[in-house]
C-alpha cells in the first residue's frame, strides 16, 4: 500500500479492510490478542474514514467536553448518535481490547467480539468489501 498515492480518506479505509484481514488471520492462527489489537486498530481506521465526511460529522450527538479524535470518545459518540447500534458496546469491545493489550489470551472466545466488529464495519459502510480486492498479504508479516 502507498499512502502518498491516496487521500487521508483512501488511506484509512485501505488500512481498515488491511487490519480486517489480517486480523482474522491472526485470530484463526490462534493469536488471538494479537487479532483482537489489529481488529481494534481496524476499527479505528474504519472510525477516522467514517468520520473524514463531514456529513456524517455534521449528525453526531457531542457532548462539551467530547474529542471525535480519542478513539474511546469517538465509539460512544457512534454509538450515542445511532450509527452503532444496540449490537455493538463500545464499553464491551474497549474492555476487551484492553485485556488484549495486558498479555496472550489463548482461551479466550474471540466469536462475540469478532461479530461486534463485523456489525460495526457494516454499520460504518467498511464491510462488506472484496478481499481480492486488497493487495496480497506479505508472508513476513506477524
Amino acid at each position: 500500500m502507498d499512502p502518498s498515492s491516496m487521500t487521508p480518506a483512501e488511506a484509512s479505509l485501505m488500512r481498515a479492510k488491511l487490519h480486517i484481514r489480517g486480523g482474522k488471520r491472526r485470530l484463526r492462527q490462534g493469536k488471538i490478542s494479537a487479532g483482537i489489537v489489529t481488529l481494534y486498530d481496524a476499527l479505528t481506521y474504519a472510525i477516522d474514514w467514517y468520520l473524514s465526511d463531514a456529513a456524517h460529522r455534521d449528525k453526531l450527538i457531542v457532548k462539551e467536553g467530547e474529542r471525535i479524535t480519542n478513539d474511546s470518545q469517538a465509539f460512544a459518540i457512534l454509538h450515542r448518535s445511532g450509527v452503532f447500534g444496540d449490537d455493538v458496546d463500545p464499553r464491551e469491545m474497549d474492555k476487551v481490547f484492553e485485556e488484549a493489550l495486558e498479555g496472550d489470551m489463548p482461551d479466550y472466545d474471540y466469536s462475540g467480539f469478532l461479530k461486534s466488529v463485523e456489525t460495526a464495519m457494516t454499520h460504518l459502510g467498511v464491510m462488506p468489501f472484496d478481499e481480492s480486492a486488497l493487495p496480497p498479504e506479505d508472508p513476513k508479516t506477524f
